[in-house]
């Protein structure tokens, strides 16, 4: 299959909302990563969509919409509003008035016209409404939901580029949109609220826990649960390479720690502390006389340059010479910052003990 990056005009989006209601799939922008998106009513769709990722089905989707209020995501077939409370209903609507669109996703009671494919069998949905404007404009002219889990080979890096996606997916989709690099580039938080009204994050993305919580004005919960959101596999957002997460930054490791890089291996470093690239391969040079790659981050201590940059430098450091990839912890832990350090964690292969 001959895989066709599209530029995004009208008539590209009419060719990739006509492959879409024919029940095949497309790689789309959206502001946080690129997704594989399919009719989500079309279980045909679905398949493909976990075949073309090698996803497995135990791993829910994404419910994108263009609407922004509950009564809108009943009557699309997405959400059921006869099994929310009132409490329920006010903190969803209070979420969807301040972050929508944009990356926050609400799981929520789910219509039963939703395949238990979408969902891995829960009773519960995961929608959001993203703030690409190609993305509206797709599903916009579609006129029904989509479900697009991020556009790349399960557990791989995040595609923030039309070129990403081209790299994990070419010849297994006939079309991609491109709307140029992501503005976000790190995926959506994920909040569920229970039937009390009770807000718990599920995965933590572009909007932080901290500016939720000045929305609802109640404390949210951090539930670290296998299955319960798209992305929270242990392993996940991979690069091919070994990945080695450092508990301390790279100068404040002990070399004794950095003992599993022989003597003639490649080496990538994603640094985010003060230490200059020339100090990093200083240091490595005891253990190595092989090539040393360096990509720092976090120099003008800008979180969202970060977050936007994250995927793109793991996605250079996998494709250069390196053999090993050894990334920081992020310096900061709060806010965005906590974000960019579970993207990190669950990115790596080993957390080195330091």
């Amino acid at each position: 299959m001959k895989t066709l990056v599209l530029p995004p005009t009208d008539q590209s989006i009419q060719i990739s909302a006509e492959e879409l209601r024919k029940g095949g799939v497309v790689g789309i922008p959206t502001e946080t990563v690129y997704g594989l998106a399919g009719n989500v009513f079309d279980e045909g769709a679905l398949t493909k969509i976990f075949s073309v990722k090698e996803r497995p089905t135990f791993d829910p989707l994404i419910v994108h919409v263009d609407q922004k209020t509950l009564e809108d995501l009943e009557r699309l077939g997405v959400t059921d509003l006869k099994s929310m409370t009132p409490l329920m209903k006010s903190q969803a609507d209070k979420l969807m008035a301040k972050f929508w669109p944009g990356p926050l996703t609400l799981v929520l009671p789910k219509n039963k016209k939703i395949p238990d494919l979408v969902t891995s069998g829960m009773n519960t949905v995961a929608v959001r409404m993203p703030k690409h404007p190609v993305a509206l404009k797709l599903i916009s002219v579609c006129d029904f939901p989509i479900a697009a889990p991020s556009a790349n080979r399960f557990g791989r890096i995040s595609p923030t580029c039309a070129q990403d996606v081209f790299e994990e997916l070419g010849e297994r989709i006939s079309f991609i949109l491109d709307g140029g690099a992501c503005e976000v580039g790190l995926e959506s938080s994920v909040i569920a609220i229970d039937q009390s009204g009770i807000p718990k994050l599920l995965r933590p993305g572009a909007v932080s826990i901290e500016e939720i919580q000045s929305v609802l004005g109640v404390k949210i919960l951090f539930e670290n649960k296998t299955g319960a959101s798209p992305g929270q596999l242990e392993n996940h957002y991979a690069p091919k390479k070994p990945l080695y997460l450092l508990k301390k930054s790279f100068l404040e490791t002990e070399v004794g720690e950095l003992a599993f890089i022989s003597n003639t291996a490649r080496v990538g470093v994603l640094a985010f502390f003060d230490e200059a690239p020339n100090e990093i391969q200083n240091k490595l040079r005891e253990l190595t006389s092989g090539e040393i790659t360096v990509k720092a981050l976090f120099k003008d201590r800008n979180l969202e340059n970060v977050a936007r940059e994250l995927f793109s430098s793991l996605r250079q450091l996998d494709t250069s010479s390196a053999e090993v990839i050894i990334a920081e912890p992020f310096p900061v832990q709060e806010g965005l910052g906590f974000a960019i350090q579970d993207r990190l964690r669950r990115a790596s292969q080993k957390q080195v003990k330091s």
